[in-house]
């Protein structure tokens, strides 16, 4: 069986100083991972997971910046290359949740969701691509997706059109890169337990506890958390995974496309 490691690989992160990035970043050091880069706008917790991943023996190196700034998104994977020499993974898990329906969201709100949703993976991606050209070294790049990118509820018509372009941009980057063996998969994440989520759940007025309520209602009795994430995106990264590309996996424990009851109705 292939190893689900990491060892001598470089891997950028993005989000990586909340939710899934950190939880990405960390398990990538715990992989074996031989160096990773932070991208974040938040120095002091960038400089936290940072030292978290040099205690446990991986090198860490956090760059901060706007991902809705072309010139920041660049400026990370040129950071990246100057102080490991390579890298063999990408992780686009920083996204933007705003809330607003057809009819209430401001064309500013749209394009700063697409900005940092789309434009910074596909910025990011072709950075990392015209970088890696030279070298003819493989890489690995995963989006991270929510499930709403198929369609997603009615206050969220700019996070899920972002995200269902994200999805689009995922299949036609990993055919374009295909034959420089750049693999390019998505994460369709499903319902995940995060501080970002516990905050958005607080500012709706939501009593606490109440994710843990939700999830005791799911078929597996919790939501997903970040580990549970993390671990999938290492085996995207790891070598393991060497002949995917272009999938789009749908993490949740509700079955798309199925609907109905377990009761079998009478004939």
């Amino acid at each position: 069986m292939k190893s689900i490691r990491l060892e001598g690989k470089i891997v950028v992160v993005t989000g990586a100083t909340q939710g899934i990035g950190e939880a990405v970043a960390l398990a990538c050091a715990e992989s074996g991972a031989a160096g990773v880069c932070l991208g974040g706008r938040d120095a002091a917790r960038g400089a936290a997971v940072a030292a978290q991943l040099e205690a446990q023996g991986c090198p860490a190196h956090f760059v901060r910046g706007d991902l809705a700034d072309e010139a920041d998104c660049r400026a990370l994977i040129q950071s990246a290359m100057t102080r490991f020499g390579a890298i063999h993974g990408l992780v686009n898990s920083a996204g933007l949740t705003d809330r607003g329906t057809i009819e209430d969201t401001q064309v500013a709100q749209w394009d700063k969701l697409f900005a940092v949703n789309v434009r910074a993976p596909f910025i990011l991606t072709q950075e990392l691509a015209r970088l890696l050209r030279p070298l003819g070294t493989p890489a690995s790049t995963v989006n991270i997706s929510p499930r709403s990118s198929r369609a997603g509820p009615p206050f969220l018509t700019a996070y899920a059109s972002s995200k269902g372009a994200l999805v689009t941009l995922t299949r036609n980057n990993a055919h374009a890169l295909r034959k420089r063996r750049i693999r390019v998969n998505a994460i369709n994440v499903g319902w995940t337990d995060t501080p970002g989520e516990h905050e958005i759940r607080r500012k709706e007025g939501q009593a606490p506890g109440g994710n843990e309520r939700a999830g005791a209602s799911l078929p597996f009795g919790r939501l997903l958390d970040t580990g549970d994430v993390s671990t999938l995106v290492v085996y995207l990264l790891s070598d393991a995974a060497e002949m995917m590309t272009g999938s789009i996996i749908d993490f949740d424990q509700n079955v798309i496309g199925a609907y109905g009851s377990d009761v079998h109705p009478p004939i």
